[in-house]
């Protein structure tokens, strides 16, 4: 199925290499995703003290468990909007980096990512895209508690994640983070990352298979 997305009448700008588009999926694609994320029920748990805290779904599980997410992630409608957003032909990052397309959860009391960078491991830039599927309040009445919070222009903006809102920033230039979550709170983000040239070096590969222990343990050193 060739997706349809709800492009604005006008890109936002990247200067501040940072960018949102909301409602970017219509209905009919929406849902399906939704539905995909629902059926998610295991996630690889986290835990790096003081910094990190949460689930994870894997790109390698994703294509086997929800394959319509990956389509999506991979489609050129989507590479495209991200090119010109970015204003740069970019391409989705390979299957053996386990972050390429991923479903991020915060969903137990205290979950959340301090401040970081999303390191490149590629050759070209590097680029992360968020779309919140779930976010929601003990009352689901609201947003949850946990917030995204972005260093743009020297300050620390916090960034609204509603569900279906589209997220582009350059994670290697802007620090970012995720504040904790509350008791009877959900937050499912679906990530993905696309760069303008996919190859890297070895010392490249093996800093990023590391680098994915994190959140994936240690069967990611032999992805």
């Amino acid at each position: 199925m060739t997706p349809i997305l709800n492009l604005p009448d006008r890109l936002p700008s990247f200067d501040q290499r940072f960018a949102f588009v909301d409602a970017i999926l219509p209905e009919s694609q929406w849902q399906p995703v939704r539905n995909a994320v629902d059926a998610l029920v295991e996630t690889e748990r986290s835990y790096l003290p003081t910094h990190k805290k949460g689930g994870t779904v894997a790109y390698e599980t994703l294509a086997e468990k929800a394959p319509a997410i990956v389509a999506l992630y991979r489609s050129e409608a989507l590479r495209e909007l991200i090119s010109q957003i970015t204003g740069l032909s970019v391409v989705p990052t390979p299957l053996h980096d386990q972050s390429s397309c991923s479903i991020l959860f915060y969903e137990k009391p205290g979950d959340h990512i301090g401040w970081h960078y999303d390191h490149n491991f590629y050759k070209g830039r590097h680029f992360t895209v968020l779309i919140p599927v779930i976010n929601r309040d003990s009352q689901h009445r609201g947003l949850s508690a946990a917030r995204l919070y972005a260093k743009l222009g020297g300050e620390d903006v916090e960034v609204a994640t509603p569900p279906n809102r589209l997220i582009v920033f350059e994670g290697a230039r802007v620090r970012h983070k995720v504040t904790p979550i509350a008791e009877g709170e959900r937050r499912v983000v679906w990530s993905m990352t696309y760069c303008a040239d996919p190859r890297n070096s070895a010392w490249q590969g093996v800093a990023r298979r590391v680098k994915d222990t994190a959140f994936f343990g240690i069967r990611a050193l032999w992805t």
